[in-house]
């Protein structure tokens, strides 16, 4: 297993919104991950700077998903909470694990 780590950006006011949407998060995106080898996803809020940290497991291969339309519907329904690219998936900064214990 590979731990991946990241960060997004949310939009100032929307935590409430961003945390009923994954609340709710279609049973599609669930099957997608666990498919693209993705277990024990969590995201974490930091209400100083309304960023995203977010770290999972993936199995050796890592998740590849490509043009997956499941996944391009669920960007464009977080595309209003969140900083996002052209094709509405969210500005994802890939983060450096520095120590681990």
């Amino acid at each position: 297993m590979n731990q991946v780590a990241f960060k997004m950006k949310l939009k100032p006011g929307a935590k409430a919104e961003y945390k009923r949407r994954h609340a709710l998060i279609w049973p599609e995106i669930r099957q997608l991950l666990a498919d693209g080898g993705i277990r024990d996803y969590h995201i974490f809020y930091d209400q100083e700077t309304d960023i995203l940290f977010a770290v999972h497991n993936a199995d050796e291969q890592g998740a590849i998903f490509g043009k997956q339309e499941i996944l391009e519907k669920w960007w464009a329904h977080m595309a209003d909470l969140m900083d996002v690219n052209p094709d509405n998936s969210p500005v994802a900064v890939q983060l450096e694990q520095v120590f681990q214990l």
